[in-house]
């Protein structure tokens, strides 16, 4: 499809630049219009044809391809760019896994033996404190 065409298609003048965000407002303002389940039976067809027509045109003028030339409506170039982890933190987490996971493999344990040292030494004071006379009872 040409450009001019997919311009008239979704109500633009042949000769305007649209934005992308006038594209899709053009695009789902039309699609809205002429969706095949809002015909009756009918004129279903039609309705599908047009639909699909709309369709291409608004993949025609969003892709900014144009009998397979790429450009850009703000006349400029189009740079990627790269999201994700930064390096510094990827090399870390892989290289030294042992310096984040010691120091939290140390409090744990800490932890746990300070806590049963406290725990067996107020057993042994109640155990003094308050004797049990039963056999079965430490």
């Amino acid at each position: 499809m040409q450009e001019e065409e997919a311009k008239i298609l979704l109500g633009f003048p042949p000769n305007s630049l649209p934005d992308p965000s006038q594209v899709k407002a053009a695009y789902r303002k039309k699609v809205w219009e002429s969706h095949p389940d809002l015909f009756p039976d009918d004129q279903k067809l039609h309705a599908e044809s047009m639909f699909k027509s709309i369709s291409e045109a608004y993949s025609c003028l969003e892709s900014g391809d144009v009998k397979g030339q790429h450009y850009s409506r703000s006349g400029g170039y189009s740079r990627v760019v790269k999201t994700g982890v930064p390096r510094t933190y990827a090399y870390a987490k892989r290289g030294n896994a042992w310096l984040i996971g010691a120091p939290f493999l140390l409090i744990v344990l800490g932890t746990i033996g300070l806590g049963g040292v406290k725990a067996n030494r107020a057993y042994n004071m109640q155990k003094q404190t308050f004797p049990s006379h039963n056999p079965f009872l430490p």
